[in-house]
């Protein structure tokens, strides 16, 4: 991969890639990542920041999208409300049965067209066909899987089953009390498309594995974030 520049600006690249990986990495602001900065001497404004962010997150989303193996065929789909410039809006997600965030999509509707784009967006950019699709009880999935001819793979209303992509929504949650809600419907997508591959990165589900194998996630998670923003 080519590696990004970071030329024509006035902090050093190490400082660039901590404060990014301070932002997508926890749930922070701009201003405490500003903050943890301060503290180690370095005097950067959270609006620079916020550039940064803009500017770097979805180029370094892409990276990490490209280094992740091939997620699991059986897909969970569920959606979300989010208010976004004061507007109810919807996110629809789908993420595989190990919490992996498959594909994102803000939209206004909560209707077929909206689950169809979603499907469709799925379809085109994961590299492994679905054997199954779970989702709640809307009935707008059932009529877009028709359209698709996919319904021989639906398994829908299964809330126990869909508990996997309903936890997948608390990190989106936390982040969104933390930024006080998202201002537009561009740059939550923006966001939120580069947190997940940033989340996937780093979701290492602790609670299953034991120390060393804890210790060996945690050097490769790192190891392809340092690739990612090198």
């Amino acid at each position: 991969m080519k590696p990004i520049s970071f030329k024509r600006h006035r902090f050093p690249a190490d400082v660039i890639r901590h404060a990014l990986w301070l932002f997508f990495r926890f749930s922070l602001s701009f201003r405490d990542v500003e903050e943890l900065l301060a503290q180690r001497g370095i005097e950067v404004s959270y609006e620079t920041i916020r550039c940064w962010t803009i500017k770097f997150g979805p180029l370094i989303a892409r990276r990490l999208k490209r280094r992740r193996p091939a997620p699991s065929p059986r897909w969970h789909l569920d959606e979300m409300i989010c208010w976004i410039g004061g507007k109810r809006m919807y996110l629809w997600r789908a993420v595989d049965d190990e919490g992996e965030v498959l594909d994102l999509v803000v939209q206004r509707r909560r209707d077929t067209e909206a689950a169809l784009r979603l499907l469709r967006r799925l379809l085109h950019n994961q590299t492994i066909d679905p054997e199954t699709i779970t989702t709640d009880g809307l009935a707008s999935y059932g009529a877009a899987l028709d359209q698709l001819d996919l319904r021989h793979l639906h398994r829908p209303g299964r809330l126990r089953e869909n508990n996997r992509a309903e936890n997948s929504h608390l990190p989106i949650r936390r982040r969104e009390r933390q930024q006080k809600r998202f201002k537009s419907q561009a740059s939550a997508q923006r966001f939120l498309t580069t947190h997940a591959a940033i989340y996937n990165t780093f979701n290492i589900q602790r609670h299953l594995i034991s120390r060393p194998t804890l210790r060996r996630f945690r050097a490769d998670s790192a190891s392809a974030w340092a690739a990612a923003v090198a």
